[in-house]
């Protein structure tokens, strides 16, 4: 698919409908409270569905990370609620919308334990049938991630004592569980759709040792680099390959990405965020890179964001260690931009001020757009997309792959014409998210 219009060279097509694709916070826990947490209601999402999935037409964003609320949904006894997401798959097909389906997005049913081979067959059996709901009412191409965040769930769900199960001292149990729950769905998935394609979706993080205590500098690394990378090299098969992994089953890497990514680990497990112009920062082209060479699979951005007024820079820095990712010889295929509406804080339920569209009203739920994050996700698309594609209402008449060849060409010019000192935005400071 060559843009001749731009004389880029066409360089073979991406694996998504467009470069830029949104995110809908679908968190749906048993919190440390004891009560369930469903953050598609408690945005409003399942009731504005419709509405949402319009938004993303109109900002030329075909691709969305979207949920399948398996604590809801499975009855038990192999009966499904399907009430609860034949409306996304309707207004996805509507709007022309590509879902990736979340298909445990934190929460188990209520009863199973994550632990026991009962669950894995559940999980499995729920995945199956989810795919057979899916695949009979929706167009392909077909996106799923069977267990989202691992590494990041299974510290919340033990030692953090965040959410169910509550499994304090079994991390890295809890962590295998995960991935075995993960790869039975994967297989589970592609027994009703061989042509399935997965995200596996996990934080990419960077630590550093206080300055005063270098001695931690490796402990620090290990955390970043080694114990941050187990969930997805567990599912490559490099890693306890006696739960089947392998590269055709991690598939697509799914890379998460916020300020409060990089920090400063002291021992106990404290955190102190490293500030936008610490020298000790990575620069994410960097980070994308170390995931690249781990695993020479393609790589996404599935979660990024920047904070109140900061969201516009955030982005263009971003966007910018992204040209760099792609002219170093990255498989990057595309970065997600969530929430698209904005979500309340886990801990404090203060609207956090992170989404394409803030939430001013808590009553009404009304989405308002942040304009300056909009306006410069509008600059990017069309430096990297055909034009007509992102034009407002026009993605129904111009579908089909991202041109990623024409991406990469443009990497390419701007590298051109952008000097280090130019390219080299300093990450933005934004506040620390509740995740």
């Amino acid at each position: 698919m060559a843009d001749s219009q731009n004389g880029r060279d066409s360089g073979g097509e991406g694996i998504f409908p467009t470069f830029f694709m949104a995110g809908f916070e679908c968190s749906t826990f048993l919190w440390k409270d004891g009560q369930r947490k469903d953050y598609v209601a408690l945005t409003a999402h399942d009731r504005c569905v419709r509405e949402d999935y319009g938004r993303l037409m109109e900002l030329g964003i075909g691709v969305a990370r979207e949920a399948v609320r398996w604590p809801l949904i499975d009855q038990g006894g192999g009966k499904y609620d399907w009430r609860l997401l034949d409306p996304f798959i309707a207004a996805a097909e509507e709007c022309h919308v590509t879902p990736i389906w979340d298909l445990c997005h934190y929460g188990f049913p209520d009863g199973c334990d994550p632990f026991s081979d009962a669950c894995v067959r559940r999980f499995a059996d729920y995945c199956r049938a989810a795919t057979e709901r899916i695949i009979a009412h929706a167009s392909g191409p077909r996106f799923f991630t069977p267990v989202n965040e691992i590494s990041f769930f299974a510290g919340g769900g033990t030692d953090m004592g965040w959410m169910y199960p509550f499994a304090k001292g079994r991390y890295q149990e809890f962590k295998r569980a995960l991935c075995r729950l993960d790869i039975a769905g994967v297989k589970a998935i592609r027994e009703v759709c061989p042509e399935a394609r997965m995200v596996h979706v996990d934080p990419m993080i960077h630590a550093v040792p206080p300055r005063d205590h270098p001695e931690l500098a490796d402990e620090a690394y290990h955390r970043a680099y080694d114990e941050a990378y187990e969930a997805w090299d567990m599912l490559y098969g490099g890693l306890a390959p006696e739960l089947g992994g392998s590269p055709e089953i991690l598939d697509i890497v799914g890379v998460n990405v916020y300020f409060f990514s990089q920090a400063e680990e002291a021992m106990g497990g404290e955190r102190k965020i490293l500030g936008p112009r610490d020298p000790r920062r990575k620069p994410l082209s960097d980070m994308l890179r170390y995931a690249w060479e781990r695993y020479h699979r393609p790589i996404a951005i599935t979660e990024t964001s920047g904070f109140q007024d900061q969201r516009a820079a955030w982005l263009k820095m971003t966007m910018e260690e992204c040209m760099k990712a792609l002219n170093g010889g990255i498989d990057l295929h595309g970065v997600c931009l969530y929430p698209c509406v904005d979500i309340p804080d886990w801990n404090t339920g203060e609207w956090a001020k992170i989404g394409i569209y803030d939430v001013r009203d808590a009553q009404t739920l009304e989405r308002c757009p942040c304009d300056d994050y909009i306006a410069e996700l509008r600059r990017w698309q069309k430096l990297l997309e055909r034009e007509e594609r992102v034009e407002p209402g026009a993605l129904a008449e111009n579908m089909g792959r991202i041109d990623l060849g024409a991406v990469r060409q443009f990497a390419r010019e701007w590298a051109a014409r952008t000097s280090d000192k130019e390219s080299m935005s300093p990450a933005p400071q934004q506040a620390p998210m509740a995740r």
